[in-house]
C-alpha cells in the first residue's frame, strides 16, 4: 500500500480548511461584525442555509514560534489573514465605518499586506496577492 506521493506528501491529505474556530467574549456580536465588515457569513444554524464560500486559491499555513511578536500582545495565540481583490479598496470601505487599518506600505513579492483588529481585539491581516497568488479572476 502506498501511502506517500513522489513528492514525499501522503497520498491522502486536507482539501482546505474546513473552519476556524476560537474563543470570544459575545460570540454572536463577533460573528455579526465579522459579516457586516469583511463578508464572512455566520455558522448556519440549520441545513437549509448556506455556508461561507470562499474562492479558490493561497493558504499558507505556518506556525510561528511562542515568542513571536507578529500576531501582536503575547496573549494573542492565533491571526487568520485573508485574502482581498483590491487592498486599496478594501482599507477604504473599512476605514468609512471608523475602522483603523495599517496598510504596510511594502510591495513584497507575494503582495501586499494591512492589519486590522476584530472588536475583540483579535488581530486580522488582510492580504492582496500578487504574482502566482494572485487570482486570475
Amino acid at each position: 500500500m502506498e501511502d506517500q506521493t513522489d513528492s514525499g506528501l501522503p497520498a491522502e491529505r486536507v482539501l482546505g480548511i474546513g473552519g476556524l474556530f476560537f474563543r470570544a467574549q459575545d460570540p454572536k456580536s463577533l460573528a455579526e461584525w465579522y459579516r457586516i465588515h469583511l463578508g464572512v457569513t455566520p455558522t448556519p444554524s440549520s441545513l437549509g442555509q448556506p455556508s461561507w464560500h470562499t474562492q479558490a486559491g493561497t493558504t499558507v499555513f505556518a506556525p510561528f514560534p511562542q515568542t513571536t511578536k507578529y500576531f501582536g500582545e503575547q496573549h494573542q495565540v492565533w491571526m487568520v489573514n485573508f485574502r482581498v481583490r483590491d487592498l486599496e479598496r478594501m482599507a477604504a470601505q473599512l476605514r468609512s465605518t471608523g475602522i483603523t487599518v495599517t496598510v504596510d506600505p511594502e510591495h513584497y513579492p507575494n503582495g501586499r499586506f494591512a492589519r486590522i483588529h476584530d472588536p475583540e481585539g483579535n488581530p486580522i491581516e488582510l492580504w492582496e496577492p500578487a504574482g502566482q497568488d494572485a487570482s486570475n479572476d
